[in-house]
């Protein structure tokens, strides 16, 4: 008789990989105290190669700089107590030297009583003088003689030896971060190389059978490696040396190999993937048996982030991130980018931040610090900062987003109306010329290229209809796309416009039921046949639509009150409905025939949508407004719509 094995106990799996959940501020703390103080390698590089870098050491200035009196100025060398009584009705006579004196230079003729020496900016003073006196403030008195009708003071015009640098003051401190202007600064003493701090280098590995490296091909089930590349680039932006040793399946001779050979040749090691419950994870159980003292934190009350392990061996850090990009992303830079910059030598990030008002309530989970990423844009009264809402797998969220704000571990939500503080991820942040919040569609972006191209910042916030509706009239935005059905009226967009809203004609889209096509049960129907079909069959699974949407308005009309299967399934995009249904996770669903086409789905037509904007009256003659009109209504635009098979109106 065969024996089934008995299944892991779930609760000993949990209490064998998080065995006490931190907070985010202790898990740091030890974590950094396992690896400082330490010194910091340094390395001689040449100026060229020392952009970026840290200075490992006080630099003095060996040179006085300038190294000699100099002219500011086009003129002429003089003595100043020659020209004590010049006036415009008492001109002083000089005699000019026999020669000039240009940069580079060196003056061999003194300038003595009564005479003047012309000199170019930059031309080192000849003995004797003590000022310049500009050639727009003399006349020339024949061929070897000028007139002066104004006195001067010493030094005028006159840069000392050593009046910019002087030879042996501190002229960098250890810890400066080079630049172009620090590389100015030493170019002008002379000095070729300098002693850096040497960038520390970090080995970077991903995990995971689901793994697919970009330019391959994406199997079933397939994604691409996105971590590997963007933690080796955030690393690199951060005085790092990332070394991507490509990504690893799930076998534990081989990512234990990988981790040795990494820790070998690197100073630090950061891993993507492997830290969360599952029985497949085992970066952590490996981590023990590389070095002590090994794990330091393995699960931080961070949201995203939760299952961050961090690990010290033999000196070396060692960092799990969680496997979705922007939950790996956030604990990076939040959890270890400080001690990778500390490791380089460089000072802490110093982040912009802003003051913005949350337009609506964001809930979260008490007990875990969050991190809410948010797209900034101008409102009546300041800055609205919107949240992104795409989960911790998106990786689109941190490209698209302009900063976070963070809600505090003792708090459940932040409600509409709170005004946040917002950490910018780029020093300074360009509000947006057109702001359309509302539903997305692919024909918008088909629209608003030309604006892009042209400079414009187009920024586009998926929240559907009736959120663009919203956000419209409390001024947040210029547009709101919108495809909203009114029951009574039988007509789309106008009977939900308020004051001070007007309606823009879009282009309309057909909507319909979609399934595979190799599904009989739907094969021949129309629409409300097929809606009668599904709902026939208990085994036939629906895809809806999130609730806001002008389609899932469309579908609830269809399915009067019916609840079949699936209903509560509600993703926020016409692609998300055509991918369930591609992808065999869901039998039928409601999109648009671009959608349906693009996957090689079937389509029943059920109704021509009109997808139409919404416009903040008040806003109309903005230029970016001004802009997307008239694209819209451009030839251009018409073809590219039609071209996608949309129709414009």
């Amino acid at each position: 008789m065969t024996m089934i094995p008995n299944a892991p106990d779930r609760s000993a799996l949990e209490q064998e990989q998080f065995l006490k959940i931190l907070s985010r501020e202790e898990a740091l703390a030890r974590f950094e105290a396992s690896l400082f103080p330490r010194a910091i390698p340094s390395e001689q590089r040449k100026l060229g190669d020392a952009l970026g870098t840290a200075l490992a050491e006080d630099i003095t200035a060996p040179i006085d700089v300038p190294p000699f009196d100099r002219s500011n100025v086009d003129g002429f060398a003089v003595r100043s107590s020659d020209l004590s009584a010049a006036g415009e009705g008492t001109p002083v006579r000089l005699a000019l030297n026999g020669e000039t004196i240009h940069c580079g230079t060196a003056p061999k003729l003194q300038v003595a009583v009564g005479t003047a020496t012309p000199i170019a900016t930059g031309g080192p003073l000849p003995r004797g003088a003590d000022a310049v006196v500009m050639v727009e403030h003399t006349q020339p008195a024949g061929a070897d003689a000028i007139e002066v009708r104004r006195a001067v003071s010493p030094g005028q015009f006159v840069s000392y030896a050593g009046s910019d640098i002087a030879r042996g003051e501190a002229l960098l401190r250890a810890g400066t971060i080079i630049g172009s202007r620090e590389i100015g600064m030493l170019a002008a003493c002379g000095i070729a190389e300098v002693k850096v701090a040497r960038k520390p280098r970090v080995a970077v590995i991903s995990t995971g059978d689901e793994l697919v490296q970009p330019g391959e091909a994406l199997a079933p089930a397939a994604i691409y490696d996105t971590n590997g590349a963007i933690v080796a680039a955030a690393i690199d932006e951060n005085g790092g040396d990332a070394v991507f040793l490509g990504a690893i399946p799930d076998d534990e001779a081989r990512l234990e190999a990988a981790m040795r050979r990494a820790l070998a040749d690197c100073d630090m090691l950061v891993l993507s993937g492997g830290t969360s419950k599952g029985a497949g994870d085992l970066s952590h159980r490996i981590i023990g048996r590389l070095g002590q003292p090994g794990i330091i934190a393995h699960g931080v009350a961070l949201k995203p982030g939760k299952p961050l392990c961090l690990a010290v061996c033999d000196g070396k850090p060692v960092v799990i991130l969680p496997g979705f990009p922007t939950s790996a992303m956030f604990t990076f830079h939040d959890m270890i980018v400080p001690a990778l910059r500390r490791m380089a030598g460089l000072p802490p990030r110093s982040d912009a931040k802003v003051s913005a008002t949350v337009p609506v309530r964001i809930t979260s989970e008490l007990g875990r610090t969050e991190f809410v990423m948010v797209s900034l844009v101008d409102g009546k009264d300041g800055l609205i900062a919107y949240p992104s809402g795409k989960g911790s797998g998106a990786i689109t969220s941190f490209a698209q987003a302009d900063g976070f704000l963070r809600i505090d571990a003792l708090a459940d939500q932040m409600p509409a109306g709170a005004e946040a503080e917002v950490t910018l991820f780029t020093p300074h942040v360009r509000v947006p010329d057109l702001v359309i919040v509302g539903s997305h569609c692919t024909g918008l972006d088909l629209v608003t290229a030309p604006l892009a191209h042209a400079g414009l910042v187009v920024r586009s916030i998926a929240v559907g209809s009736l959120g663009g509706l919203a956000a419209a009239k409390r001024g947040e935005c210029d547009l709101a796309p919108i495809h909203l059905f009114d029951d009574k009226s039988e007509t789309y967009n106008a009977p939900y416009l308020a004051e001070g809203l007007e309606l823009v004609p879009g282009w309309r889209r057909m909507q319909g039921i979609v399934f595979r096509k190799d599904d009989k049960r739907f094969e021949g129907l129309g629409a409300k046949e097929a809606v009668a079909a599904a709902l026939a069959d208990p085994a036939c699974i629906m895809v809806n639509r999130n609730q806001g949407a002008g389609t899932r308005i469309l579908i609830d009309r269809l399915l009067a009150g019916a609840r079949p299967e699936g209903y509560w399934n509600q993703p926020r995009s016409h692609n998300a409905v055509a991918a369930a249904i591609a992808q065999h996770r869901a039998d039928w669903g409601m999109t648009i025939a671009p959608v349906a086409h693009a996957v090689g789905l079937g389509f029943i037509p059920l109704a021509e949508e009109h997808y139409d904007f919404a416009l903040v009256t008040a806003r109309k003659q903005r230029p970016a407004v001004q802009a997307f009109l008239d694209a819209l209504g451009s030839d251009e635009a018409r073809t590219a719509l039609e071209r996608a098979g949309f129709r414009p109106a």
